[in-house]
């Protein structure tokens, strides 16, 4: 058996018995006017985040998500488009297709804006989406990548990558981990699909991204998220898992290379009102902007006495430099 079809095996019997202790989101459940999520929808919430910002979803977006879950983040983003197929969710797993539609008809119930119909759902993988080319405004997936091997992932990352509008976003919530595994953890198919054994490195997660075309990178989020220990896992060390919630968007790829924001920031403190680099970056006295790890570095490269670098926070929600 492949890991893949563990992973369906995995999530099929997640769809036909919901298992709260699948995935630790740590995320509060989202409260908006008029918006009720059905607990069953809460229970099957088999992420590690939210891939569910307001910012990203104005203008009726068309939206593609991928891995459906219970279906709780599909309602979510039908709560900002409202209308037929604006949302479309797809996934590999018969019965989580089913389990969602069930919820979709007890959503309607508890929510008089809310019509099945609003939500699209499709038979199909991540690595061979049933989407045209160049259709989407907004693509997620949540705790879906980090199971993927390699070559796998690379393909998954490609498909989203050519649905995508020019300048659309990949939104994604995933487990990561800057400790190295050992192979045991690593070819265990089951941890891989219970999103553990899978994580990557912050560095790799974002440079597969930068590798498919995404010219802008942004890190939004950095939480804990679980632990190996030896007591309960295959490993000689405790072992400690973040989840990121990062957007990549379709951006050209600029010639010195992507923008990657880690929640960077320059202080330009100065005798002058402001600093200009006459390379499209102004800094205002004693106000704090938004930098990318590019722009941060050209920074510190100028040795100035007068320029502040902030480390990375690894929260970033948006403006700055580029």
């Amino acid at each position: 058996m492949s890991y893949l079809e563990t992973t369906k095996d995995v999530y099929k019997e997640a769809a036909l018995t919901p298992d709260v202790g699948l995935c630790c989101t740590t995320n509060p459940i989202w409260e908006l006017p008029g918006l009720k999520i059905p607990r069953i929808m809460q229970e099957m919430n088999y992420g590690c985040g939210s891939t569910v910002h307001a910012r990203d979803l104005t203008n009726n977006p068309k939206t593609l998500y991928v891995g459906v879950g219970g279906g709780m983040e599909l309602l979510q983003f039908a709560y900002f488009s409202r209308q037929k197929g604006g949302v479309i969710g797809v996934d590999v797993v018969d019965e989580m297709l089913e389990a969602s539609r069930k919820n979709f008809k007890i959503a309607e119930e508890q929510n008089d804006w809310f019509k099945s119909e609003f939500v699209d759902l499709k038979k199909g993988d991540a690595m061979n989406l049933p989407v045209e080319d160049n259709s989407i405004d907004v693509a997620a997936q949540n705790c879906l990548f980090n199971i993927f091997k390699a070559d796998d992932l690379k393909k998954a990352i490609a498909e989203m990558y050519r649905v995508l509008k020019p300048h659309g976003r990949l939104v994604m919530s995933d487990p990561t981990c800057e400790q190295p595994m050992n192979d045991d953890l690593r070819n265990d198919e089951r941890l891989r699909a219970l999103c553990l054994s899978g994580s990557l490195p912050i560095a790799d997660y974002v440079k597969a991204l930068t590798d498919a075309g995404f010219g802008t990178i942004e890190i939004r989020a950095r939480k804990p998220y679980r632990i190996l220990d030896p007591k309960h896992y295959p490993t000689d060390e405790l072992i400690y898992i973040e989840s990121i919630e990062v957007a990549a968007i379709k951006d050209p790829m600029p010639a010195d290379g992507p923008c990657i924001f880690t929640g960077k920031a320059a202080i330009y403190y100065g005798e002058d009102d402001y600093f200009d680099d006459n390379a499209g970056h102004v800094l205002l006295k004693n106000q704090p902007l938004a930098v990318c790890d590019k722009t941060a570095g050209a920074f510190a490269a100028l040795e100035r006495d007068d320029i502040f670098i902030s480390e990375s926070t690894f929260h970033y929600d948006g403006g700055g430099c580029c």
